[in-house]
């Protein structure tokens, strides 16, 4: 039987047929996000007065502008002179990585060239949290630590710096939504070695906390 000769471009069209995970991967790109909209917005006090958690979300996308200003407002750089961030971290180590699990795929948040970076070509929403709704809201942030940044500090020092600066970017958001009308909840609840293996984190990275933001239903 002699072989199946085909041109290179019929050949990838065979293989994008057998392989539509291929094919996905093909079309996940990275994303440039709008420059931050970093002026206006509700007042501190009565964000305050306003932020609270939502578990009931609408499935409706978040704007890209609105998912930019999001991500600043989070951990974004607001000294450009300096790198240094938002949301302060022990050391200025600055281990906190943000991963944005959203319908078409999974992203990391690159602060400094403010742009979601393809991590994996797969709706993993419902992967990021025990509850229902984490599957529907239109982003789950995934807050990564690399314990690789902390430097000259022992595992109950990591455990500890790790997870306050993660409190801190979450309260960020926290504000951030209570300033647009955004729904959002931060969560603990997950099952941090399975997602680890579909994150494909390395042994040196630790998931700390889950944040939920979607416009309420």
């Amino acid at each position: 039987m002699k072989p199946l000769l085909l041109p290179p471009f019929r050949w990838f069209c065979l293989a994008m047929l057998l392989f539509p995970a291929l094919a996905l991967a093909q079309q996940l790109k990275p994303v440039d996000l709008p420059v931050p909209q970093t002026t206006g917005g509700m007042p501190l006090m009565q964000a305050l007065k306003a932020r609270h958690s939502t578990r009931e979300f609408s499935s409706r996308k978040l704007p890209l502008q609105v998912l930019s200003n999001l991500l600043w407002a989070a951990f974004g750089v607001n000294r450009s002179d300096s790198g240094k961030r938002t949301a302060p971290s022990a050391m200025n180590w600055q281990e906190t990585d943000i991963y944005v699990a959203t319908a078409d795929g999974l992203y990391v948040y690159d602060a400094k060239a403010n742009r979601l970076n393809p991590v994996l070509a797969e709706d993993v929403r419902a992967a990021t949290g025990t509850q229902p709704y984490v599957g529907e809201a239109p982003v789950n942030l995934v807050y990564v630590a690399d314990l690789a940044k902390v430097r000259h500090a022992g595992s109950e020092e990591m455990a500890f710096y790790t997870s306050a600066d993660t409190g801190l970017i979450a309260q960020n958001v926290y504000l951030f939504c209570a300033s647009e009308g955004l729904g959002v909840v931060v969560r603990g609840s997950i099952n941090r070695p399975a997602l680890a293996k579909i994150m494909k984190l390395r042994p040196d990275q630790r998931i700390t906390l889950a944040q939920t933001v979607g416009f309420p239903r």
